[in-house]
């Protein structure tokens, strides 16, 4: 019994990991790059979102409205190059410093529908 216990912790603790730096985030389309290449042949597309929302925060309702800087590659990034600025869409992905130099965060996205 408590190694089948010990085994389901584990396996739990194992994917409270992986979902450490998990965002779903809806929003407005409001640029997007053309479908381009990285130097290893994947398809990449760079892409903002505005979002716009009511949060609860310490017993209240807070107003955020944000913009965020996002990157499709390889398949999404193939689904992505067919959308328009303007259609509304929801995004998972994680976040991930922008490159080595910056450590601006940028929202990599695993996968994507319009709304």
């Amino acid at each position: 019994m408590w190694l089948r216990l010990q085994k389901a912790c584990r396996q739990q603790f194992d994917h409270w990991q992986l979902a450490r730096n998990q965002v779903v985030i809806s929003g407005e389309l409001i640029a997007l790059e053309g479908l381009r290449y990285t130097p290893a042949g994947v398809a990449r597309v760079a892409l903002t979102l505005s979002h716009t929302s009511q949060q609860s925060e310490a017993n209240g309702l807070r107003q955020v409205q944000c913009e965020v800087n996002a990157l499709a590659f390889a398949e999404v990034a193939d689904k992505v190059s067919r959308f328009a600025v303007g259609q509304n869409i929801l995004v998972r992905g994680f976040l991930a410093q922008q490159s080595i130099r910056s450590r601006q965060l940028v929202l990599h996205i695993n996968d994507i529908i319009l709304e």
